[in-house]
C-alpha cells in the first residue's frame, strides 16, 4: 500500500505507466476500486492510497467499490452476510 502523499506527481505517472499502480483506495472507509472510478477520483488526496492488486487491497482489509466494481462487490457481500 503507497499513501498519495507519499508519492510526487513524476512518480505516481511512472507507477501507474509501469503497473506497479492498479486500483486506489480511500483509507478512511477501507474501499478501492479501479483507478479511473468516479468516486475514488472525488476523494482527498490524504485520503487516498495505493494497491499493486485486488488482492493486495484485500489483505489490507480493503472491500471492492460498489461504483466501480460491482461484480467483485456482490461477491464480497455474499461472503460477508
Amino acid at each position: 500500500m503507497i499513501r498519495h502523499s507519499d508519492l510526487k506527481r513524476d512518480e505516481l505517472k511512472r507507477q501507474i505507466k509501469s503497473h506497479s499502480i492498479k486500483f486506489a483506495g480511500n483509507a478512511p472507509l477501507k474501499i478501492y476500486g479501479t483507478l479511473r472510478c468516479r468516486s475514488g477520483k472525488r476523494m482527498k488526496r490524504e485520503n487516498r492510497v495505493f494497491f499493486e492488486s485486488a488482492a493486495e487491497a484485500i489483505k489490507e482489509g480493503y472491500r471492492p467499490c460498489g461504483n466501480c466494481m460491482k461484480a467483485d462487490y456482490k461477491a464480497w457481500i455474499s461472503l460477508n452476510r
